[in-house]
């Protein structure tokens, strides 16, 4: 099938991988409707995809080459042990761990770069609503105006107006936890003097109740450090998590910041807490942790991807890969069609599944890594392997799942 106009709703890795998909598939006109003005290539998260899922990727065109990327390959478990252990804690296991590390906003740029020259990229332009049947899309502006297309592809996150029209039943559930998130220039660890790690290893610091992964990642300006330490919030009842939120940089309150610094006294290895410490409060934030499966990715002429259609708790580090294989899943789905309803058909039976099974792994992740955590402390390495076996429940391992040809 080839011609035909699409929008795409939210412009930033998903809706990226998904406006590239469909020109490429050979859309007449393809659009993408981002409500920020800001520039989203400043965003400095870090993030992580499994090096299989980065092949597959990059072999369907997903993944643009030249992406700056860090190479990890071996995780350590680590617990203070303040009788044996030097200052960055006893490690209690290790494995392998087949990533690369990127920083949010240099992916998003070489996925945005990597855009056909015919994709329209409105900035400002906040979808306040969309409506389709079997027969047309429509979106509706936040300034009053209304566009008519053959498609609409909701990629506008978690907190998704193109889901409202999809699955309305569906919504964000907050897990009970939050994780708190930070990263900085890594020169900044020659102030520490001692306890430092590989630069290819990831170092997961473990206590009651929660849970820390702390690794290297690229940078616009050289190496940084990342970091995502989950654990509760204070039991106070005046923090809004009920409802889809997030404490960004500079908007954490003195309350999270003051819980933060609490659990790094009590339960951390003194250097890795040093290191935590090294995060200016600007550039830490609070993220609660939700899930979110949708019985369907597809209603009319309307179609879910990336955080739209499922949202997945960190611990399964497959988030960029998963709106990745969701943007490879539509083109091969567009490519393969004679109509819009055998392309919408395909891409439901090709992504729903895979979606729930994710949701499904990341909440076992998160039972063993923050809500029923194992005395870490007693483990040996044969014990340890065996809890994390129970966590993936069967899954190959986490990152997400190999896409079938």
């Amino acid at each position: 099938m080839r011609g035909g106009t699409v929008a795409v709703v939210g412009g930033s890795i998903a809706g990226c991988a998904l406006a590239s998909a469909a020109a490429r598939a050979g859309a007449d006109e393809v659009v993408v409707l981002e409500r920020t003005h800001g520039r989203l290539a400043d965003r400095g998260l870090g993030l992580c995809i499994h090096d299989g899922r980065a092949a597959e990727l990059a072999a369907t065109g997903a993944l643009p080459a030249g992406i700056a990327a860090h190479r990890l390959t071996r995780r350590r478990w680590v617990v203070r042990d303040d009788t044996a252990a030097g200052p960055a804690g006893r490690v209690f296991w290790e494995q392998p761990f087949p990533f690369h590390s990127y920083h949010w906003g240099l992916l998003w740029r070489g996925l945005r770069e990597a855009t056909p020259a015919s994709v329209v990229y409105r900035q400002g332009a906040a979808v306040t609503g969309v409506a389709g049947d079997g027969e047309r899309a429509e979106v509706r502006l936040a300034q009053g105006t209304a566009e008519a297309f053959d498609l609409v592809v909701g990629a506008d996150g978690y907190r998704s107006v193109v889901r409202e029209a999809v699955c309305p039943e569906s919504r964000p559930s907050y897990a009970g936890y939050v994780c708190w998130r930070g990263n900085f220039d890594a020169r900044r660890l020659e102030a520490l003097g001692d306890g430092g790690w590989p630069a290819e290893s990831v170092t997961t610091v473990c206590f009651g109740g929660g849970s820390c992964v702390i690794y290297r990642i690229p940078g616009p300006d050289g190496p940084r450090v990342n970091w995502v330490l989950y654990a509760m919030p204070p039991q106070t009842g005046r923090l809004p998590f009920d409802d889809p939120t997030s404490f960004p940089p500079g908007r954490v309150t003195e309350e999270l910041a003051a819980h933060l610094g609490a659990l790094l006294d009590r339960e951390f290895p003194p250097y890795w807490a040093r290191v935590l410490g090294l995060t200016e409060p600007a550039d830490t934030f609070v993220q609660p942790i939700y899930d979110l499966e949708t019985a369907r990715t597809t209603a009319g002429r309307l179609l879910l991807a990336g955080d739209a259609a499922t949202v997945v708790r960190p611990h399964n580090t497959s988030g960029a890969a998963k709106a990745l294989q969701d943007a490879t899943a539509f083109e091969d789905a567009w490519r393969r069609a004679g109509t819009w309803d055998e392309l919408l058909h395909a891409y439901q039976a090709a992504r729903g599944a895979a979606g729930r099974e994710m949701v499904a792994l990341a909440r076992r992740l998160g039972r063993g890594q923050v809500e029923q955590t194992p005395a870490w402390a007693a483990m040996n390495h044969r014990e340890a392997e065996s809890w994390w076996q129970g966590q993936l429940g069967g899954a190959a391992d986490i990152g997400g799942q190999a896409m079938t040809p």
